[in-house]
């Protein structure tokens, strides 16, 4: 028996009083562990949804590829059902690559700025626009300077905080600029935006992600420019007076249809209480989706995949979920959620995967207010368990497409792995299956399965 397991059980009677906890659930989340270490496919799935499909824009071919390919592989698994939920989706197309330069300046003559259009962004027309330049750091800024913006190209430039520890909070307080500059600068007059791109590096690479038009805005083109080029400009913005020619042919065209795949292990003992693990089968088009959200997807099949490897026999119903149409859009997430509702479904827990495949860290929970802190509670009770593979919980958030299933009053978890190098990646051309470790890929399927495991001998009700 090795030094940690013994550790383990040496610790049973002053952790664990609450629940039946044994040492066998240690020895059955080893097991986990060595199974997935040993034998997992998340890798070799990863390989060809990033490599032969690619990205994975909704409403493209290579959205439905995936589609297709992932319920296959839940038919191979041999789950008890697999289908797929229709759902119409957005279907923005990027066009002709960016272009974005400097066109005036004293200094530096003319100089090309890389950079991408932000999803659903409209286009500029095929002559493209020019204009002076303003700077701003914040939302608010743009309203304070009102009717000054008219005629103007608004410059976000609001950096993630470098202090924040958690880089999803460092994102989740820059993203505002992405998501609604545009709308805000056009309701001031603004006949285009540049944004800085969301990461904590220095580099050259230009970041995409969604936009969104506000009711009441008129819908004006919106680019990212990466962070090197976004210091380059604003410094020049601080010496002299900068004209900006961006041009980009990004358009919408119809909702087009599209599925969520969805496959079951049905439970033997609680068939009506559903845990649930999932990722989000879409991705922007300038990569390969590898970490967004390839990861979660490959992690949410080797759940499901360990469990039958294993002979295991849920007492719960474990259900797979590849949502579409998270990046741009969220339809996938919300047609699961309203169907559910209407079948008067219950999720006892869901699971998402949605922050890459980086060295596990634990858990985040989430929960409809009624109940959270005390099924919180009774997770918190597992943690000697998990903790000799360097997991933990916190409270926090849990996952987009998971969100919506708050009011069934189960737990709502996200897989967290380690947050430090995501951002580099995330909504580029370099979110490759290249830089995605596959030993740390398996940890976090096997994270996943061990909580899984857990949720379903024990429960939480």
């Amino acid at each position: 028996m090795s030094a940690r397991l013994l550790l383990i059980f040496a610790l049973f009677p002053l952790l664990l009083p609450a629940q039946e906890t044994t040492e066998q659930d240690a020895f059955y989340i080893r097991k986990i562990y060595d199974n997935t270490l040993t034998n997992a496919q998340c890798y070799d799935w990863l390989q060809y949804l990033t490599q032969r499909i690619g990205g994975r824009l909704a409403g493209s071919p290579q959205a439905a590829a995936a589609v297709e390919y992932t319920r296959q592989l839940m038919e191979q698994l041999e789950l008890d059902t697999v289908w797929l939920q229709p759902v119409m989706v957005p279907h923005w197309e990027r066009g002709e690559p960016e272009q974005v330069r400097i066109v005036n300046s004293m200094k530096m003559g003319t100089l090309p700025l890389r950079a991408l259009a932000l999803g659903n962004s409209v286009g500029t027309g095929p002559l493209g626009i020019t204009a002076e330049v303003v700077e701003v750091k914040s939302l608010d800024e743009v309203d304070s300077l009102g009717s000054s913006l008219q005629g103007k190209i608004v410059f976000f430039n609001q950096p993630m905080d470098p202090t924040e520890l958690n880089t999803f909070a460092a994102y989740g307080k820059a993203a505002g600029q992405r998501v609604y500059g545009a709308s805000r600068a056009s309701k001031h007059g603004a006949v285009g935006v540049l944004v800085r791109s969301l990461t904590t590096r220095l580099d050259d690479i230009p970041h995409t992600g969604v936009t969104v038009y506000q009711e009441g805005a008129d819908p004006i083109p919106a680019l990212s420019i990466s962070t090197n080029d976004s210091e380059l400009l604003s410094r020049l913005l601080k010496e002299e007076p900068v004209q900006v020619f961006m041009r980009n042919t990004s358009h919408m065209l119809e909702d087009k249809l599209s599925y969520n795949v969805i496959g079951e292990i049905r439970g033997s003992t609680h068939p009506e209480e559903i845990i649930l693990v999932g990722g989000h089968l879409d991705s922007w088009d300038v990569g390969t989706g590898a970490h967004d959200d390839g990861a979660g997807c490959v992690h949410a099949l080797e759940v499901v995949h360990q469990i039958k490897n294993l002979g295991y026999e849920p007492k719960r119903t474990i259900r797979c979920v590849m949502f579409m149409n998270e990046e741009n859009g969220l339809r996938g997430g919300r047609a699961y959620w309203e169907w559910s509702d209407e079948q008067k479904e219950y999720h006892m827990a869901a699971i998402e995967s949605d922050r890459g495949g980086f060295t596990p860290r634990g858990f985040t929970a989430d929960g409809h207010e009624d109940i959270f802190n005390d099924k919180f509670k009774q997770v918190i009770e597992w943690l000697p368990l998990l903790e000799p593979y360097g997991l933990a919980f916190r409270k926090g958030g849990s996952g987009a497409d998971i969100s919506g299933l708050k009011g069934q009053k189960g737990l709502l978890f996200g897989f967290e792995p380690d947050s430090q190098r995501y951002f580099d990646y995330h909504h580029t051309p370099i979110d490759g299956p290249d830089v995605v470790n596959k030993r740390e890929l398996e940890l976090g399927a096997a994270a996943m399965a061990s909580l899984v495991y857990l949720l379903d001998q024990y429960g939480i009700d």
